[in-house]
């Protein structure tokens, strides 16, 4: 006898937490507000992106056991199979790209702005394999790309696709890739602040405080598992900074001048290329992108890379002003063709590369003058990083925090400050520049614009909004003026014999006749989808309903119609 009620006790638990998960859940997710519920969810969510791009870093860093990327003693010897990885790169890239689907060879930082845009942050599982395998070769074959792009693509498609799966609100899945993003970067750069700021500042482009504490938490979780893996590295700790003293500033201001002009002469000379390049056959331009940068690595290997090499001579002792700007037109040109001609991979790597190596410059010019610069050529370096960041990619403030977080030294922060405000807007007022992420999808034909009342209606679910006081029937003429009366004014939907859907209505007649009912199709939607969604069916006419269902069309569990949307605009709810 107890065993019988026990049984049928956990029975009755297990059906009631089911029930929580299949509906409860998705009815709290729908309301767009912070709840430890959704912050739950990003943090799992952010295990398995973190997961995947740890992964990616350790056998990307397995490889540069053979290929040394990270070592200047890297020697244009003609003899050394190193200098012509990227050729050989070129090829595996293009092999890969021929066993993947045409449909899924978009990837990227601008590719994921436009899917969290346009499509809630869905981004194809099948994408996937190409951005990690192509990536990885990329990487590893020593372009001038940065590990960032993958990172992002990857931890966004995770915790999107796993979200999809778990059939989570539209509204709930654009947050969990937002999620995914930060975990993605705070787990390649071990920097959660910056990658917190980015994708506010670069994917989200405003500000939500129930995005704020998933997205936090993702960051801190990828942060942490690059910790567990890696320790707690900062990675250009070890530039030397040091304070810089007031009378110095005036130098300061002609060299934000300066890095405004060169962040827009990159912008628009890797535009050029990959505009140029577009209508280009994709085996020609990955086979003259690995050309260029092996002829590059010939003369100047420390061009190549993801930027490390770079930084590294633009900060050592033993590098002329010569050099530098003869790595400065080579890094720029390796990058341009690199990024602009197909090939995957990230692009602020290599911007800190061109930005050490433009402070470096603007450190050794002022020294011909002022030699007590001396000291500060470091200093430099990071301040011509986080310019160069901030204004190609428009995100000043995610530049500022990132190199912040990786150099471990708060000196930075005044100093680049004063540097990154001259140099954006000299960009962007006098040259027109804007940031790389928008004009690559516009060259790509991608769209990213919504306008503010569709923005604001996806951020809730149709679960949220939807009336559950409804009447389903079966077609029966005999019972539907019954049906009709007795209602109460609740919504009544009629079964067509297809499995159709119509609201009843009673339609008055003029002229003394009697009244007549009428069935009106109504279109359906999943209870995954937004307010958006209900909106875009209903607005051409300015009238009727639209009817929600769970999992599939015969299971209708909601009734929106245009009057209570209305209602729900007006009031500023959504």
């Amino acid at each position: 006898m107890h065993s019988t009620i026990k049984k049928v006790a956990n029975t009755r638990s297990f059906l009631a937490i089911n029930n929580y998960l299949r509906n409860g859940l998705k009815d709290h997710l729908s309301e767009g507000k912070t709840s430890i519920q959704l912050c739950l969810l990003a943090l799992a969510f952010a295990i398995a992106a973190s997961a995947v791009i740890i992964m990616f870093r350790l056998i990307l860093n397995a490889s540069y056991d053979y290929t040394e990327l990270k070592q200047m003693s890297f020697s244009p010897d003609y003899t050394d199979y190193r200098i012509y990885l990227p050729l050989l790169g070129a090829l595996v890239i293009w092999g890969i790209a021929k066993i993947t689907s045409k449909r899924y060879q978009r990837m990227g930082i601008a590719y994921v702005m436009h899917r969290y845009k346009l499509h809630y942050g869905k981004i194809p599982l099948q994408s996937a394999p190409g951005q990690f395998f192509q990536a990885l070769v990329a990487l590893a074959c020593n372009f001038s790309v940065g590990r960032e792009g993958p990172a992002i693509h990857l931890g966004a498609v995770t915790a999107s696709v796993i979200a999809e799966k778990f059939k989570l609100p539209d509204n709930c899945i654009r947050i969990m890739c937002a999620s995914g993003v930060a975990a993605g970067i705070a787990a390649t750069f071990n920097a959660p602040l910056a990658a917190v700021i980015f994708v506010f500042e670069v994917i989200v482009r405003e500000y939500r405080i129930h995005y704020f504490f998933p997205i936090l938490l993702a960051a801190v979780c990828g942060a942490l598992s690059s910790r567990l893996a890696f320790g707690n590295v900062h990675e250009f700790e070890i530039i030397n900074v040091i304070h810089i003293p007031l009378d110095h500033y005036p130098i300061l201001l002609i060299g934000g001048l300066a890095l405004g002009c060169c962040s827009a002469f990159f912008n628009f000379s890797l535009l050029i290329v990959t505009e140029k390049s577009k209508p280009w056959p994709l085996l020609n331009k990955l086979l003259l992108a690995g050309l260029i940068t092996t002829t590059i690595g010939f003369f100047l290997p420390q061009a190549l890379g993801n930027g490390e090499l770079a930084i590294n001579a633009a900060i050592s002792e033993h590098s002329g002003l010569g050099l530098l700007i003869a790595l400065l037109f080579a890094k720029t040109i390796a990058t341009s063709c690199a990024i602009g001609l197909g090939v995957p991979g990230g692009i602020i790597g290599s911007l800190y590369g061109i930005g050490a190596l433009l402070g470096a410059i603007i450190a050794l010019l002022s020294v011909l003058i002022f030699p007590e610069s001396a000291p500060y050529i470091g200093l430099y370096a990071v301040i011509g990083m986080t310019a160069m960041m901030g204004v190609c990619l428009s995100a000043p403030l995610a530049a500022l925090v990132a190199l912040l977080e990786l150099t471990n030294d708060t000196s930075i922060i005044l100093p680049a400050m004063f540097v990154t405000v001259p140099a954006f807007l000299i960009a962007y007022q006098v040259f027109n520049c804007r940031s790389i992420f928008f004009k690559q999808l516009e060259i790509m034909g991608l769209g990213y614009k919504v306008p503010p009342l569709n923005l604001g209606l996806q951020k809730r679910g149709v679960r949220s909004m939807m009336n559950t006081q409804f009447i389903v029937m079966n077609q029966n003429s005999e019972l539907l003026l019954e049906v009709l009366k007795r209602a109460d004014g609740r919504p009544v939907l009629i079964r067509k014999p297809d499995e159709q859907i119509h609201m009843l209505q009673l339609e008055v007649q003029v002229d003394g006749e009697d009244s007549a009912l009428s069935a009106q199709p109504v279109p359906l939607l999943p209870d995954t989808a937004s307010i958006d969604d209900a909106y875009k069916l209903l607005s051409p006419k300015r009238a009727g309903e639209v009817a929600i269902y769970q999992n599939n069309h015969t299971n209708i569990i909601g009734v929106i119609s245009w009057s209570n949307l209305q209602t729900e605009i007006n009031k500023g709810y959504v």
